[in-house]
């Protein structure tokens, strides 16, 4: 087995609001990832005491635990245990019920012998290879489909379209979301290699469109999930004209998490 984990904030100054890890139980069959990318606040609040970092930490080493530990709880099932566990560690302190309270995308996807689970909830992304090549890629795009124009206000994102039907759904303090995130089951033998991206590292894709989703394993794969990085942070500082970037910020936390099964 192959593994690497690339986890690079977008400033250097400021903490990485992401999460990546990479499990693997002591009878060496199987093994899971976990990779969260916190929703950076906006400057009102979130009526919390604790950072973003603090919440993708706590969520993420619940999963890390629950997904090699419970290996026979379904994905969603881990997902809502972990949200309760976290939400309890603050829940007497923090105003829980706030729209931007602290609050994660998830990727998940978990390997045995037999069969490869996935979960993916918001707007990162599970890239699939299959051993003929084929490239799959598992995406959440309710975020996509929101109606133009929506995410240039934060307000209307988090007064209408967040945590509600007809938007969006991320991992916040309600363990009930996780029967929101899509998620499914392969046949290990469909399975040969998996990358987990956060949306800071499918910006080579997704906004730069440097190549599509076969393309961007491709680079992990051949030159190492540093290169995809790299690349990535190239085309922001080249972006001197915010011809891509638009209103977005120029760099983005960026995680990779590749798995050769």
């Amino acid at each position: 087995m192959r593994t690497e984990i690339v986890s690079e904030p977008g400033l250097p100054d400021r903490p990485n609001e992401d999460f990546a890890s990479v499990g693997l139980p002591a009878s060496g069959q199987g093994g899971a990832l976990v990779v969260l990318d916190g929703v950076t606040p906006p400057r009102t609040g979130t009526g919390c005491l604790h950072s973003v970092p603090w919440f993708t930490a706590r969520l993420g080493g619940a999963l890390t635990e629950l997904t090699v530990s419970l290996p026979d709880v379904p994905l969603a099932g881990i997902l809502s245990r972990a949200l309760a566990r976290t939400s309890a560690a603050h829940a007497e302190t923090c105003d829980l019920s706030h729209p931007r309270t602290p609050q994660a995308t998830v990727v998940l996807a978990r390997w045995s012998p037999a069969a490869v689970e996935y979960l993916v909830l918001s707007d990162s992304a599970l890239l699939v290879e299959a051993p003929d090549g084929t490239v799959t890629a598992l995406l959440d795009d309710r975020l996509e489909k929101l109606p133009r124009g929506a995410l240039a206000s934060e307000a209307v994102v988090d007064g209408t379209y967040r945590n509600k039907e007809g938007g969006f759904f991320t991992a916040a303090a309600d363990p009930a979301v996780a029967r929101r995130a899509v998620a499914g089951v392969l046949r290990r033998s469909e399975v040969r290699a998996l990358a987990a991206l956060t949306d800071g590292a499918t910006r080579w894709v997704e906004t730069f469109r440097e190549g599509d989703w076969p393309d961007c394993l491709a680079v992990v794969r051949e030159e190492g999930a540093r290169a995809l990085v790299d690349r990535v942070r190239w085309l922001e500082r080249a972006d001197t004209g915010r011809r891509f970037l638009g209103r977005a910020k120029r760099h983005d936390d960026a995680t990779v998490v590749y798995t050769e099964l």
